[in-house]
């Protein structure tokens, strides 16, 4: 453990991992802030979504379609099962997988491929437009694949591997704030039909559990993913 520490103060010294600090300092600044969270958090909730969605389809399930709604809460209906593998894992899938896309950016920029996490996110947007039922869910998609097309085709490379990295990181910080979110709301009674309440009434696992694990799960995922982006390749 001391020398994962040593390795990771040295890299955190290394003046050509600034760009990505600062990048990093901005997307939790994003994430923070009272006045940008409440619309970039729709991008959360694509991203939540859209785990709900693929997971649903992978277990067998019929999707239905997906609603985004402007108080960036989403709903993801399915098919099947009422009880089960499939319905748990489809309730499991959304709050880790932002955590997880967001890893999955970071390791494509460390990688310096940039241009290549661009179309996968563009791609994802595209197959998801097919699934969704409403025009707030119709517009949020559009507007944030508009974002990414844009950086893809007038963006340099070294631009787009900083917008990549700054998406990586806000990925990484937005999938835990709901969590938070989350629990604050449970606490007051104002969430009965959360993912995680209704997880536990299908396994009996109590609610709390599934906040720690996707939280868990969260932290995790950020602190392999900054590992991962300290290493990008300069800009």
């Amino acid at each position: 453990m001391d020398e994962l520490v040593r390795e990771w103060t040295a890299q955190l010294l290394d003046p050509g991992n600034a760009a990505a600090l600062v990048v990093g300092a901005v997307a939790l600044v994003l994430v923070l802030n009272r006045s940008t969270w409440p619309l970039l958090r729709n991008v959360v909730t694509i991203a939540h979504e859209g785990g709900h969605a693929v997971v649903a389809l992978l277990s067998g399930r019929k999707l239905n379609g997906i609603r985004l709604h402007s108080d960036t809460s989403g709903l993801t209906v399915s098919t099947g099962r009422s009880s089960g593998p499939g319905m748990v894992l489809t309730l499991l899938a959304g709050y880790p997988a932002v955590s997880l896309l967001g890893l999955g950016g970071a390791w494509l920029v460390a990688a310096d491929l940039a241009q290549v996490m661009l179309w996968v996110a563009i791609g994802l947007l595209v197959v998801m437009l097919l699934a969704i039922r409403n025009a707030y869910g119709v517009l949020s998609v559009l507007v944030t694949g508009g974002v990414l097309v844009a950086v893809s085709w007038l963006a340099t490379p070294a631009w787009q591997a900083l917008c990549c990295a700054l998406f990586s990181w806000f990925l990484l910080f937005g999938g835990l704030r709901p969590i938070g979110e989350l629990r604050r709301k449970r606490s007051r009674g104002r969430a009965p039909d959360s993912d995680a309440d209704q997880l536990a009434r299908l396994t009996g696992v109590p609610a709390a559990m599934w906040l720690l694990c996707w939280y868990l799960i969260g932290v995790v995922a950020l602190l392999l993913g900054a590992r991962w982006l300290l290493l990008m390749p300069q800009v």
